[in-house]
């Protein structure tokens, strides 16, 4: 179905929420709204230097009335601070993202029905139907090797080189039951390859003893470069070129497909102390603009008109709905082959 078709109908069943472009008056006296809130607080697990004080600066460049004040740290640590101010009745995230955290946050009935004015010209998989999120970026995960211990030739080319007895205890991957984790790399695999061959094959990778890292996927990739570790599952790929550019000897192995590990749904908090400058950070960050400052900083923009094709892989989706109905089914396989 046409995207612009599907969302004016799902907006005239009521589904939809602010998803036709904003008038020129309508725009103004959303930012006259904003600017009488002052500030917005965005929590954010992107990487700071290459995306978040760039996407500040720019944003607060073009409303020079509004600050924004950033949380960034972990997935995990976000969404246990997020959680305890709802606890607490004292919330004050305004703009969030994630798919671990969104259906954690949709649980509790704690995301606003918001769609900013971009979302008619995205890919009808990047915005949710019923109106809660829009994709901010998408992630490719897959295997990093360190270039000084593993040479291209011996390098993975498929996931059965992956059952190499070479491998055995030498492949690492992050301890992080979300889907850009361990249960992301799971459902790939069985949706890739079915039911039987993919159980099959989870239970031969098993006995490569794969190294559990207590960290998160970027720290798994510190560690590659730093020779700890000659492979990893589940690493980012921006993560390995923002590395790189720095001289790390790392690269990204694109087995294919590639998991297209998370639609990274961007949304906004129902109870959002600044919703009108949350909404209109919101607006900036899934533009053009907003995208192509992603862009430069590495990530995958998930606006099809600001994509870098040499950043494209061959890629095997997980949507927010798929984690939200099988993510526990993903970490109950985990648990009993790789824990």
């Amino acid at each position: 179905m046409d995207r612009r078709h599907f969302l004016n109908t799902a907006a005239a069943a009521g589904l939809v929420t602010a998803v036709p472009k904003l008038t020129l008056a309508q725009e103004q006296a959303l930012v006259e709204a904003a600017i009488k809130e002052g500030e917005v607080n965005w929590y954010t697990t992107l990487v700071v230097n290459p995306a978040v004080r760039p996407m500040v600066a720019a944003f607060e460049a073009k409303y020079p009335g509004i600050k924004v004040n950033t949380i960034t740290g972990k997935v995990g640590d976000l969404l246990i601070r997020v959680s305890g101010e709802l606890d607490a009745d004292k919330l004050e995230a305004d703009v969030y993202h994630g798919s671990t955290t969104l259906q954690a946050m949709r649980k509790r009935d704690e995301v606003a029905r918001f769609l900013p004015d971009s979302a008619p010209t995205y890919p009808e998989a990047m915005v949710d139907p019923d109106g809660y999120w829009i994709a901010q970026e998408i992630n490719y995960t897959g295997p990093a090797c360190n270039t000084d211990m593993v040479s291209e030739a011996d390098a993975p080319k498929t996931y059965e080189d992956l059952l190499n007895p070479k491998w055995k205890g030498n492949i690492a991957w992050a301890a992080a039951m979300q889907q850009s984790g361990p249960p992301g790399f799971i459902c790939a695999v069985l949706g890739i390859m079915g039911e039987d061959k993919g159980m099959e094959f989870l239970k031969r990778l098993s006995d490569q003893d794969i190294v559990n890292v207590p960290t998160n996927q970027k720290g798994v990739l510190d560690k590659i470069a730093a020779g700890e570790y000659p492979l990893g599952l589940q690493i980012f790929s921006h993560h390995v070129l923002m590395i790189q550019e720095a001289g790390a000897p790392v690269r990204f192995l694109s087995i294919s497909p590639a998991v297209l590990n998370t639609i990274d749904p961007l949304y906004l908090m129902k109870k959002a102390p600044n919703p009108n400058a949350g909404k209109l950070l919101i607006n900036f960050i899934s533009s053009p603009e907003g995208q192509r400052v992603l862009l430069a900083g590495q990530y995958n923009p998930a606006h099809p008109d600001e994509r870098d094709p040499d950043k494209d892989y061959k890629a095997f989706t997980l949507t927010p709905n798929m984690v939200a109905e099988h993510l526990e089914r993903w970490i109950g396989i985990y648990d009993q082959y790789f824990a």
